[in-house]
């Protein structure tokens, strides 16, 4: 293919659209003057990235998959239509600065053994990203990264050559493994060793291209002399077991395309082997991060059953021992505190922290369970109701204190299940700063605006707080603890150098020009924030989304149960029935949408729709209303009420 451009850039995309929307603005600064063309590939996402490309970005060429393709396919789509002599993978999750693309540019052209080039990169809170910089995954290598060597010794040569922990982040280097983030090579290059392997979907795919570089004479090399911000966590989360699975997998893949022997076998199994190590370690993470207040729970609730049962049995018996026999401990406790629990599952006391009215919920509702189980007991068994009583208001008592003191400590105040306030200033104009208050009152975000800091660090304002020369005394004197940057009169350089230079300190977000959101990530391992001013869909929320899925298991079963009593005086709906076994299993949920929308967050298709709740008002604006209405305010309620409308019509 004749080369009639000096540099091509791949951006494969999926379900990221404003971190999109902020990488092709930095894109679009990085390339002014350079004879470039600019590639997306969109992965069949269901947001609005498509739209948003066409619309915003009308000089990018555009690639609309009707699949996911992985990220291997995806960019050789592109590159195999590339024209520039050299090509740049890079996710669209990040964020260059204006000179990054000039430097590295001139490094390759300075030295043609150069193949690969990567550069530093920090994530959203400023930190450096080890993954910048790596080693080959050799036996011993991948031996030490499995079972945690490298990270008890970062700095160690022998034991850290995955993340090269021993060389220095602020000097280039040349290295085995550049990252798939930002990897600029020579088009010749490609050409010669070949493109992606697409055995690859996800993860290995740059160990596997960094590796048949260097096997071609070429070298990886590291440049420290720029940073771009690489937000991470928009993809598989790390701490889930599929990441587990699909990193190893991709490892194993690479072990057996490039080793060979016995040594390769020993390698593989090993690797196999750190899948369900890694499995275990994880499972067991996962759930002692969810069970841990379950447990303490547990053991309060134990104490005030304990507590008031010997108090109990002095007071009206006289006898601190009259309730210590084995069918108390063996029957009533067991049960006892078993309801209670249950109780707190259902009504969602686990599922958000701090808050005060699930956990009154869940103890009373366990409260009732009790009471009601109580008359089937045996006379035997049958302990205390005052002993349930007391049971239940001393749990109240030890599970809302706990919660207090923890909501306090980590929030730093009372107003249960609410996030703790940031202290933040938007360092901008007072146009861009009106602006973010607009989006963040959209987004009923949980904030407290000290003022503006002025962006030009040499120009004092009367109405700001002061400038960004004066950041390291503003922080102290206001006690911030977020920034937000406002990108239009602020280079992408000054922005990641601020970043770097605060990281740990404070907490950073960033308003892209001409955007209406504000996006920022605080851990590598989560997906980042995102505020708007599009509207809030309560559907979209996890709590929400857990109740909606316990309606439909719940609900489901019922019928199923129920099915041979209420047959005959439904019997016209036992389509309803037949679809039972779907919603039991995923497939389908009681309640969807009326309509096909893109615009409203997705949901699994729906046996029934929100046009029950139409009353003969059928029109498309309509349908569409109810639609929105649906996904903003939603409740479990609301298919509560669907379903039994539609048994009973």
């Amino acid at each position: 293919m004749v080369i009639s451009l000096k540099l091509s850039i791949v951006i494969v995309n999926y379900q990221v659209a404003w971190f999109l929307q902020q990488a092709l603005y930095s894109v679009q600064k990085a390339i002014l003057g350079l004879e470039a063309e600019v590639w997306v590939v969109d992965n069949a996402s269901s947001d609005h990235s498509v739209e948003m490309v066409k619309r915003d970005f009308p000089w990018v060429k555009l690639i609309v998959s009707p699949q996911n393709l992985g990220f291997s396919k995806a960019n050789n789509l592109a590159i195999g239509q590339c024209l520039g002599e050299y090509v740049l993978l890079l996710n669209p999750d990040t964020l260059l600065a204006e000179n990054t693309l000039r430097l590295c540019l001139q490094k390759m052209e300075s030295d043609p053994a150069v193949g690969g080039l990567g550069v530093h990169m920090i994530d959203g809170s400023g930190i450096f990203l080890p993954e910048s910089k790596r080693g080959f995954p050799s036996p011993w290598v991948a031996f030490c990264k499995t079972f945690g060597l490298s990270w008890l010794f970062p700095r160690s040569r022998l034991f850290n050559r995955y993340h090269l922990g021993f060389l220095s982040a602020d000097e280039d280097q040349e290295v085995d493994v550049l990252s798939g983030a930002f990897m600029l090579m020579r088009k010749s290059v490609l050409d010669q060793i070949g493109l992606l392997d697409e055995q690859f979907f996800m993860y290995g795919e740059d160990i596997d291209l960094s590796y048949r570089i260097q096997k071609a004479g070429y070298k990886n090399i590291y440049l420290a002399g720029t940073k771009i911000i690489h937000y991470k966590g928009e993809s598989t989360k790390k701490g889930s077991l599929n990441y587990v699975r699909v990193f190893y997998q991709a490892m194993i893949l690479f072990a057996r395309k490039h080793f060979r022997g016995v040594g390769a076998r020993g390698f593989v199994l090993m690797l196999q082997m750190a899948i369900y190590f890694r499995a275990v370690l994880t499972l067991v993470g996962n759930l002692f991060n969810r069970s841990r207040a379950l447990l303490l729970d547990l053991f309060l609730l134990w104490a005030s059953l304990s507590f008031w049962k010997h108090r109990w049995g002095i007071y009206r018996y006289d006898d601190a021992a009259y309730f210590d026999n084995a069918p108390f401990f063996q029957v009533n406790m067991p049960l006892y505190l078993g309801m209670w629990i249950l109780g707190l599952v259902f009504s969602g006391a686990y599922r958000v922290r701090g808050n005060l009215q699930r956990v009154w919920r869940g103890m009373l509702l366990g409260a009732v369970a009790i009471a009601a189980v109580y008359g089937f007991l045996d006379q035997s068994l049958r302990s205390s109701r005052m002993l349930i009583l007391l049971g239940t208001i001393g749990g109240l008592f030890s599970l809302s204190v706990w919660r207090a003191l923890l909501n306090l400590y980590l929030e730093g105040h009372w107003n249960f299940g609410q996030k703790k306030r940031h202290r933040l200033a938007i360092v901008g104009n007072e146009t861009q700063v009106d602006q973010v208050q607009k989006i963040l009152e959209a987004a009923q975000a949980p904030v407290f605006t000290l003022g503006r800091i002025e962006p030009d660090r040499y120009k004092l304002a009367a109405n700001s707080l002061g400038n960004l020369e004066q950041l390291y005394d503003l922080q102290r004197a206001y006690q911030l603890n977020t920034l937000i940057f406002c990108a239009e009169n602020l280079s992408n350089q000054q922005i990641i150098e601020w970043m770097a230079l605060y990281a740990k300190k404070l907490q950073f977000k960033i308003m892209p020009p001409a955007a209406e959101c504000i996006i920022g990530s605080h851990s590598k391992n989560e997906s980042g924030e995102l505020y708007t001013l599009k509207p809030v869909f309560a559907i979209e929320q996890a709590d929400h989304r857990f109740n909606k899925r316990g309606f439909d298991l719940f609900s489901a079963s019922l019928l199923v149960v129920l099915l041979p009593f209420l047959f005959f005086f439904v019997f016209k709906k036992r389509a309803i029935w037949l679809q039972c076994g779907r919603v039991l299993i995923g497939k389908e949920t009681w309640v969807g949408y009326s309509q096909k929308n893109n615009v409203l967050p997705v949901i699994k298709p729906g046996v029934l729709t929100t046009n029950a709740l139409s009353y003969g008002l059928k029109s498309e604006a309509n349908l569409h209303q109810l639609d929105f209405a649906y996904a903003r305010n939603y409740s479990w309620w609301q298919d509560f009420r669907i379903l039994y409308l539609s048994l009973i019509a």
